[in-house]
């Protein structure tokens, strides 16, 4: 048996493409990108959402994302999950992305509005490279009491 003879028999089967790396996902009010020079600025940052009622619906949102190593136009999801409920996604939002370089650190921005929240509670972004999941970033809603209301409960 020659040394490679093992190897070749590899070659022969194409290897898959890992997805692209999450190297953040930050939940926000907005992103804006500078036209001249492309750079992005997250504007109000957040993780907890406080509403006086449930259900609620919160106006808008964005999810500033940035990845790498991706080869090809990948579609990139954002999808809102209640963590009673998995099953079904409250919202999400697609994008494609042209990954020119694996190199590159890519920025992807996924824009919501009229967000469903049930009730308060622990809930998630989750974020897809096509079909391939990539990590997830919390947001925790929580009720609040009407300005003047009874404090004791």
């Amino acid at each position: 048996m020659t040394p490679m003879g093992d190897m070749s028999k590899q070659c022969d089967t194409p290897q898959q493409v890992p997805p692209p790396l999450l190297l953040s996902a930050i939940v926000c009010d907005s992103v804006i990108v500078d036209a001249f020079t492309g750079k992005a600025t997250v504007v109000g940052v957040f993780s907890t959402i406080n509403a006086r009622r449930y259900p609620a619906r919160h106006h808008s949102l964005s999810v500033f994302c940035e990845m790498t190593g991706g080869r090809g136009t990948i579609s990139v999801m954002a999808r809102l999950i209640d963590l009673q409920d998995e099953e079904k996604a409250l919202v999400e939002q697609r994008i494609g992305v042209e990954f020119a370089d694996p190199l590159i650190v890519n920025s992807v921005i996924l824009n919501f509005r009229g967000i469903p929240l049930p009730h308060p509670g622990e809930y998630r972004f989750q974020i897809y490279a096509g079909s391939e999941y990539c990590g997830e970033r919390r947001i925790i809603c929580r009720k609040i009491e009407e300005p003047g209301g009874n404090q004791n409960g």
